[in-house]
């Protein structure tokens, strides 16, 4: 199968499909169903990143994708899956640093070092918000609450770059709340809507449609910056805080990924986040392009592995 674009055919689909069809042994027919499976429930920040990417993935390198949601152990399963198939790039794994947080503070049938890193495509700054019909209206209003010993505030994974955001931020403001943990996005975004929890973190993707619509009121940047769509809500470090974090958003498979899959990736990110419909929709969810090709992106994991287990022995999460 090919794919024109304005007349011509797309040579990445065609550099994708060949790698598939020569990754599956004795196929005559190559395999066009490539399923990018995420730990995140429906609604979570990698479940919607990968829906809303599909359609310009689609456009640029051919074939037919799909998504499944494997859930449980905070990634765990996901990865033991992922890790557990052939590797032809039929199964691709969506990585954010809840899968190095759950290979560190568990013991996992499968660690992220069992999975081949792939590219990463994006950073993607983490938000603390609140219901906008709640009593709150900035984050000192939160913190004050905490302060009585009645907080309750939430985080998707137990083991996840935001409950790490959430640990933190309650030991560098000095208070105490109930931190509660759930398998997705999706779900403690419905438990700070129905005022059960005071304050969520997660990323805009997740909580886009809900804060369009008015229903959420953002609190802080937990970034280095500000959000040019949102000039108006001051990071963490602003507001007498000193706490920034970058969550990467990226791709694995299997470890012995063919050489002609990878490359076929490396040479197709980079033509998704240059494509001007897909740019315009990853800007709006103020996703920060960061490409990085195979081996780059390995080193990256390594290092980001090594740096978040120091932090974690650090601070007497685990020995």
């Amino acid at each position: 199968m090919t794919v024109f674009l304005g007349g011509s055919v797309s040579r990445v689909a065609v550099l994708v499909l060949a790698a598939l069809g020569s990754a599956c042994a004795g196929s005559t027919e190559p395999r066009r169903v490539v399923t990018l499976v995420t730990h995140s429930s429906p609604g979570g920040g990698s479940d919607v990143f990968l829906r809303e990417m599909i359609p310009h993935l689609t456009r640029v390198m051919g074939g037919t994708f799909i998504v499944q949601n494997i859930q449980g152990g905070s990634g765990a399963k996901a990865m033991a899956a992922v890790a557990g198939a052939r590797p032809d790039g039929t199964l691709v794994y969506a990585t954010t640093p809840t899968f190095i947080y759950t290979s560190l503070l568990s013991d996992p049938a499968a660690r992220y070092t069992d999975l081949e890193p792939l590219v990463n495509l994006f950073f993607d700054p983490e938000v603390l918000y609140t219901a906008a019909d709640s009593t709150f209206a900035t984050l000192g209003d939160v913190l004050d609450r905490a302060r009585t010993g009645r907080g309750r505030w939430g985080a998707a994974n137990p083991a996840s770059l935001e409950r790490q955001v959430m640990e933190r931020l309650k030991q560098r403001a000095g208070v105490a709340p109930a931190i509660t943990t759930f398998e997705g996005g999706g779900d403690m975004l419905i438990n700070v809507l129905n005022h059960t929890l005071d304050m969520g973190v997660g990323e805009l993707q997740e909580i886009r449609a809900q804060l369009d619509a008015g229903r959420l009121r953002l609190l802080a940047i937990v970034g280095d910056e500000r959000l040019p769509q949102f000039p108006d809500v001051a990071t963490l470090e602003e507001q007498g805080i000193a706490l920034a974090v970058r969550k990467f958003r990226g791709l694995a498979g299997p470890k012995g990924l063919p050489a002609d899959v990878i490359a076929a990736w490396e040479a197709a990110i980079p033509k998704l986040l240059d494509d001007p419909t897909y740019r315009q929709l990853y800007t709006d969810n103020s996703l920060q392009p960061g490409f990085m090709p195979h081996a780059e992106y390995a080193a990256f994991m390594r290092a980001f592995g090594a740096e978040t287990e120091a932090f974690l022995k650090q601070s007497g999460v685990i020995q």
